[in-house]
């Protein structure tokens, strides 16, 4: 029977669907499967899409090895706005005249954000302070201090320019926020910037194109029944 495969252990890839939660995700083939043990490695934001590692059973011991893989990005940031949050989850509270912006500032600002760098994680992020997540109290609008954390951008490339957008991609360590990294990039530029887009391409070996979208799996577990 299928359900005891998944009782056993596997490794699942699954291309998250925009505005879902890592978690919804998990809820979902949980309820789909109906397996006990289940769980994900390294969250993806509800506006970013992409590969999703889903381990279940004896497989969810593997997930903390499998979170602390390099993850490989590509994505849009928008230079000359700025959200709160830093991506389009909260609405724009600055706007700033880009025509003084050259390439040159942005492969200087990409230099400056490549390497061993130390980034301040978004305040609209699920990092716990005291005992609550951070992105609960960013949306009751108060205070919160998070502490810089050191990070590798292993490569960064901007693939395309056609401003105000910037196409870029990048390979990075355990606990890189992207979302941060357009904070930077966009002060490093001197006009702001958010993220605009992003999908998950790689974590480690694993790759996109041998994830499966969320409907497709579903539709192939339930034909396997």
């Amino acid at each position: 029977m299928m359900q005891d495969q998944y009782e056993q252990g596997k490794i699942l890839l699954i291309n998250k669907p925009l505005n879902w939660t890592s978690f919804d995700v998990v809820k979902k083939l949980r309820n789909i499967i109906g397996v006990k043990k289940i769980g994900h490695a390294g969250t993806l934001d509800p506006l970013a899409t992409g590969l999703l590692i889903i381990g279940t059973g004896k497989f969810t011991k593997k997930l903390n090895e499998l979170q602390g893989l390099d993850k490989t990005y590509e994505g849009i940031f928008e230079i000359g706005r700025t959200t709160p949050s830093y991506d389009l989850e909260t609405n724009f509270d600055t706007e700033n005249d880009i025509s003084g912006v050259s390439v040159h500032d942005l492969e200087k600002a990409k230099e400056a954000l490549t390497g061993a760098i130390s980034q301040i994680p978004p305040a609209h992020s699920a990092i716990k302070v005291g005992g609550e997540r951070a992105y609960k109290k960013a949306r009751k609008n108060q205070q919160i201090k998070l502490e810089p954390r050191d990070v590798i951008v292993h490569e960064f490339s901007i693939d395309s320019q056609h401003l105000p957008e910037v196409h870029f991609q990048v390979k990075c360590s355990k606990g890189t926020y992207i979302r941060s990294l357009a904070r930077d990039f966009g002060q490093h530029v001197g006009v702001g910037a958010y993220l605009k887009k992003l999908v998950r391409t790689k974590v480690g070996d694993y790759r996109i194109e041998d994830a499966d979208d969320l409907d497709t799996f579903i539709r192939r577990f339930d034909g396997g029944h």
